[in-house]
């Protein structure tokens, strides 16, 4: 149940920075951590525990996963756009001898899209999305065409949670993130444009359409967890915030855990930025989250819904 302890690269040695292996390494032993209170809270909404067969979308480094585990719940993970992170995860859900504490039984893992899996023995009670989307181009898109792929896995009434940026004021992350990219901009940010960058709406002008992977980035949108469920087919069913702040105990932790989020990768910012350009303006922009003490501390609130598969 402990996370990943965090290593430090031998300067003589040390891969690139920007390596996806080094970068998973990373998520798994800085950041992923950071978000273990939004990953507790929805397991108790959820009342994961015996008898859970869940399904985990995106499940990365797997610490989720892992958590769910030791309720005693049955759990499947599914990861398509990092295959570093499914590789850390089966070393902490596949361990060669059982781990004192787990009860449930053990993980299975799979990587590519949620539509691929194989048939389960059983249809999954619980489906979660624990990568929050509204701070990234296409997110909202891509989670919407998971849900979907994923429903027919699940039983009838399977309880779903999907989990978001809150708003971007009480999200130091976008503040940081604005500053090193150059604010929201393109048409996602654009006034007038709706999420996911679909110009007024979705399809028939209406509010909250998800367009296409591509759009411009935007900020989070209030209603964007509703709006994805209701285009997945699902019922909401509760909701709620959770504090996340992310800590660090130095300024170098902080750039490599935030830069393992993938959210502060040059190919979302202007043209012509290269990665260690982004470094060096994400280095700047964290002197204003540095404490006296040298650490770095990001207050961040995520939201969460839960829904129902009809």
């Amino acid at each position: 149940m402990t996370p990943m302890p965090v290593r430090q690269h031998p300067d003589a040695a040390a891969p690139p920075a920007h390596d996806p292996a080094v970068r998973a390494r990373d998520w798994a032993e800085i950041q992923e951590r950071m978000l273990v209170p939004l990953h507790v809270t929805v397991h108790e909404r959820l009342g994961v525990g015996e008898g859970t067969r869940l399904l985990g979308l995106d499940c990365g480094a797997g610490l989720a996963l892992l958590l769910a585990s030791v309720r005693g719940a049955a759990v499947t993970g599914v990861e398509s756009a990092h295959p570093e992170r499914l590789a850390l995860a089966r070393e902490r859900l596949t361990p060669r001898e059982p781990e004192p504490g787990r009860s449930g039984p053990p993980a299975v893992l799979y990587e590519g899209e949620p539509g691929r899996l194989p048939a389960p023995a059983e249809p999954f009670t619980v489906v979660t999305a624990l990568e929050p989307v509204g701070c990234a181009r296409g997110d909202t898109a891509r989670l919407v065409r998971r849900l979907r792929e994923a429903a027919p896995y699940a039983r009838r009434g399977a309880r779903v949670v999907l989990t978001g940026w809150g708003p971007p004021e009480r999200c130091a992350v976008t503040a940081l993130r604005d500053a090193v990219l150059g604010g929201p901009g393109g048409p996602e940010g654009a006034p007038g444009g709706g999420r996911d960058g679909s110009p007024g709406g979705g399809p028939g002008g209406g509010p909250g359409g998800v367009a296409a992977e591509g759009a411009g980035l935007r900020a989070a949108g209030r209603d964007d967890l509703e709006y994805a469920a209701e285009r997945a087919g699902l019922r909401p069913d509760g909701s709620g915030r959770v504090s996340c702040p992310f800590g660090y105990p130095d300024p170098e932790s902080a750039l490599r855990g935030l830069r393992a989020t993938g959210l502060f990768d040059a190919s979302d910012a202007p043209a012509g930025t290269d990665p260690a350009q982004t470094d060096k303006e994400l280095q700047e922009a964290l002197h204003s989250y540095r404490r006296p003490d040298g650490t770095v501390w990001l207050p961040n609130v995520f939201r969460y819904l839960l829904a129902r598969i009809p």
